[in-house]
């Protein structure tokens, strides 16, 4: 244990509880999913439900596609807050909190059945991945100069 605390700083326990905070968000929507498989009569397997076949396909499209796209960020988002974290933690922090956030509101938007509600707040995630994208061009420069 001692081998990590010098090297990471001790705010970088921040980065790893928001990174867990999202674990929870992307739990929560698979669950959501499954509610809507129930809901709309979409079974296991179908990824998504064909309008000729569903009179409620869109209303399950949204909310799988809602929770599709977060999966689809999900390793770039990771990343960015595990690299960038190592030489500004307190910042990732704030940014991946932004993100985590904003990601939920993306998803309920989305799960309106109308895909623009999507970007209300969504919208704002991508301003965090962008300052997540800073930090870890910031922490790369650290490295080569170093």
């Amino acid at each position: 244990m001692a081998a990590i605390t010098e090297f990471l700083p001790k705010e970088y326990g921040y980065v790893v509880l928001v990174l867990v905070f999202y674990c929870f968000l992307n739990l929560w929507m698979g669950a959501q999913v499954g509610r809507a498989r129930k809901r709309y009569n979409v079974p296991y397997p179908t990824l998504y439900a064909i309008e000729s076949e569903n009179k409620d396909a869109k209303l399950f499209n949204c909310v799988q596609r809602g929770h599709q796209n977060s999966l689809e960020m999900m390793p770039m988002y990771f990343i960015l807050m595990i690299l960038g974290g190592m030489k500004h933690p307190c910042i990732c922090t704030g940014l991946g909190l932004l993100y985590n956030v904003s990601r939920f509101f993306y998803f309920k938007g989305y799960a309106t059945g109308d895909p623009m509600k999507r970007l209300t707040i969504g919208k704002y995630g991508f301003l965090g991945l962008l300052g997540l994208m800073i930090c870890t061009i910031s922490f790369g420069v650290t490295l080569i100069l170093a």
